[in-house]
């Protein structure tokens, strides 16, 4: 019995790691049913999925059950659901689209970057900065109050709050792509061509 609570310990963090995966087609078939109560259904899967990727990787260490796999699908999901909704929300008009191709063009420059250095093998190490967790944080608070929108809440400026969270978003995005790719050159890695 002991090994099988090992065994699920141990699995968790990757669990909710493909559950926000596996929630992202759902967020995206109830983001395009129009009614009021399918709008709070889609808000409450994307702030729960955002809850997820927290404890994902806050368990993973409180465990020491940190995974390979764990470590390569948790930005992938996380990259997956803000790439989702933003795209999302730029098709419907909430979301404006330069700070969203910003966001996007990090996110594809940062994974392009650590495929290139998993291929030749390099170890160089590209841990989340504490400016990239409150980037993402910036980048789900965005999302969430541009997604709630002033129809939800009744408060008058909740879009222009969400426009001037989501260009913060796109500036922390962009300070922190230009410091992982700083670090990638820096150390070598990257061969520019």
């Amino acid at each position: 019995m002991r090994n099988l609570d090992a065994r699920m310990q141990k699995n968790i963090p990757n669990i909710l790691t493909l559950l926000r995966i596996l929630l992202i087609p759902v967020l995206v078939a109830v983001f395009y049913i129009e009614s009021k109560f399918a709008h709070y259904v889609a808000v409450s899967i994307f702030i729960f999925a955002s809850i997820t990727d927290y404890f994902d990787g806050a368990l993973a260490r409180a465990w020491k059950v940190q995974s390979d796999f764990g470590k390569v699908l948790d930005p992938i999901a996380d990259k997956l659901l803000v790439a989702a909704t933003l795209m999302m929300m730029v098709d419907k008009g909430i979301a404006p689209v330069l700070p969203t191709l910003v966001i996007l063009c990090r996110e594809i420059l940062v994974s392009g970057m650590r495929e290139h250095l998993a291929e030749l093998k390099v170890q160089v190490s590209l841990p989340v900065s504490r400016l990239a967790k409150i980037k993402t944080a910036a980048q789900m608070a965005a999302i969430i109050i541009l997604l709630l929108g002033e129809n939800t809440t009744g408060f008058r400026y909740t879009d222009l709050l969400g426009k001037v969270a989501i260009w913060t978003a796109a500036v922390l995005t962009a300070i922190t792509g230009y410091a992982y790719l700083q670090k990638g050159i820096k150390n070598g890695s990257v061969a520019i061509r």
